[in-house]
């Protein structure tokens, strides 16, 4: 199977170079010059490891990796950053970034690393299956496929956007979530939906997932604010 690689970087001569390098090595490499156009790309393509440079354009490499998290737990990230602190690192990190190179590195290092997260990637665990379904109250939703099986057993096909938005709210599962929050990490910078578009998933979940969508347990409307998932 060729394996692809996503670069992400404004700066090129280094894009040039790791692709280039990366080339070599019998990886098939698509290019990316800012954030949006990453996302854009990951969205409809399948790539074995994202390499994002952390200063870009649009988006910067911290927000792309936070919404690449929203739908895909399991594809690696390494970020590249001019930044040397354990402040960014840590934030990287915990946004589920899987490694970090500073800026100047070695590109035989690189490739290394390259070489580590594709091979970790391919191998997939019953542990990494098991962080990509969900299951609350007789519901059971599984991030990677973008399907669900309710509480009396139907089947159903999420689209990207309702998986995204769900899975933001089920990872801050108990917190208020704004309708701004739920735009900018569902639907991007670039275009912004209507809010009663959002209201229109909500209802679509309740009818999905609760027992009785007009009183609901888990998706609750908190009024002036937007959303909060309990369970």
């Amino acid at each position: 199977m060729l394996k692809r690689v996503l670069l992400t970087e404004d700066e090129k001569s280094l894009r040039d170079g790791i692709r280039l390098n990366l080339e070599l090595e019998g990886y098939e490499v698509e290019e990316a010059v800012n954030g949006s156009e990453a996302l854009r790309k990951f969205e409809n393509q399948r790539f074995n490891l994202v390499i994002l440079d952390v200063m870009m354009p649009e988006l910067n490499g911290f927000e792309v990796c936070e919404k690449i998290r929203l739908t895909d737990n399991e594809t690696p990230i390494l970020f590249l950053t001019a930044k040397d602190t354990s402040q960014d690192t840590i934030q990287g990190l915990k946004l589920g970034a899987d490694d970090y190179l500073t800026k100047p590195f070695n590109l035989e290092e690189l490739l290394l690393r390259t070489k580590v997260l594709i091979k970790h990637s391919l191998k997939g665990t019953a542990k990494e299956t098991q962080l990509s379904i969900f299951s609350f109250g007789g519901n059971t939703v599984n991030f990677s496929t973008y399907q669900a099986e309710t509480y009396e057993n139907r089947e159903i096909q999420l689209t990207k956007k309702e998986t995204a938005l769900l899975k933001l709210l089920v990872d801050r599962k108990n917190q208020a979530v704004s309708r701004q929050q739920i735009l900018q990490y569902v639907w991007g910078y670039d275009v912004f939906p209507s809010t009663r578009t959002i209201d229109n998933f909500i209802l679509s979940f309740r009818k999905y997932f609760e027992k009785d969508a007009k009183h609901p347990e888990f998706f609750h409307s908190i009024r002036g604010v937007g959303y909060k998932f309990t369970a």
